[in-house]
């Protein structure tokens, strides 16, 4: 081979544009570690997706894991924490897993952003994936974040001991009052039982649903319920009322509001 065609060989191999690698945590064992408070982006298009992956996703069911990389996580003290990825350009998704690779637990999975409950000490592995929500291209920009999770959520719920009630419809009008803390939205339900007469009961239920209303003072409810049979008339009507409010972490049951109400005449 002449010195001329080894050159041009050389400079042909040189030419040649390099490959892309795989993010150094493409893999559980290139896991970053993080602290709550972290946040950054990162470019997975030539992230890929093995068998680790597919074994913490078992237990999930994530429509597929493509282009993951892989973060962990330990905190000093028991904390809630919330992992968001909704940022991202794509359909990004969490998997969090305890234990060994190839063999970890599910902790919680959810597409955007998930929250989980951390025991200090104690190691989670956070898997970012596409799960191909927007039904093509393997993964972009991601954007994740870990961060405290707010306070739980608080909540009371009262009935007032009287109420109203139609007596064209027979619909019977129930009001009373609530308080929530660090909660998106209240949401608060109940039944109703009347006896008429010896033997007749009339029942009936009830919903209201308020957002963005926990804010630690004192607001006014009113629901009406409307008779599966028969109508509401004067007199008592036993309530039950169940009632829960929910944040992004967790939610709080309100427990039952057990108040026999008196019903006078309403509206005609």
């Amino acid at each position: 081979m002449t010195g001329a065609a080894l050159l041009a060989i050389v400079l042909s191999i040189g030419g040649l544009p390099a490959m892309a690698a795989p993010p150094s945590n493409d893999t559980i064992a290139g896991a970053i570690p993080v602290s709550l408070g972290y946040s950054a982006t990162s470019d997975t298009t030539e992230a890929t997706t093995d068998a680790t992956d597919a074994q913490l996703n078992e237990t999930c069911g994530a429509p597929a894991t493509d282009a993951s990389v892989w973060y962990s996580l330990t905190v000093p003290a028991d904390s809630g924490v919330i992992v968001d990825v909704s940022g991202s350009s794509y359909s990004a998704g969490v998997i969090v897993g305890v234990g060994t690779p190839g063999a970890l637990t599910n902790v919680a999975c959810g597409p955007g952003t998930v929250a989980f409950s951390a025991t200090a000490g104690t190691t989670y592995y956070v898997l970012a994936i596409d799960y191909q929500g927007d039904g093509s291209g393997n993964g972009g920009t991601l954007s994740i974040s870990f961060s405290v999770a707010p306070p739980p959520p608080t909540l009371s719920v009262t009935v007032d001991p009287r109420g109203t009630f139609n007596s064209k419809t027979g619909v019977a009008t129930l009001r009373g009052s609530y308080t929530c803390t660090d909660a998106d939205y209240i949401d608060v339900y109940g039944d109703v039982a009347q006896s008429v007469g010896r033997i007749a009961t009339i029942r009936g239920s009830f919903d209201f649903f308020e957002v963005g209303t926990c804010d630690g003072t004192s607001h006014r409810w009113t629901a009406e319920v409307a008779p599966y049979s028969g109508k509401f008339k004067g007199g008592k009507a036993l309530t039950v009322a169940f009632s829960y409010a929910c944040g992004v972490y967790q939610c709080a049951e309100g427990g039952f509001a057990e108040q026999t109400v008196q019903l006078s005449g309403g509206a005609k």
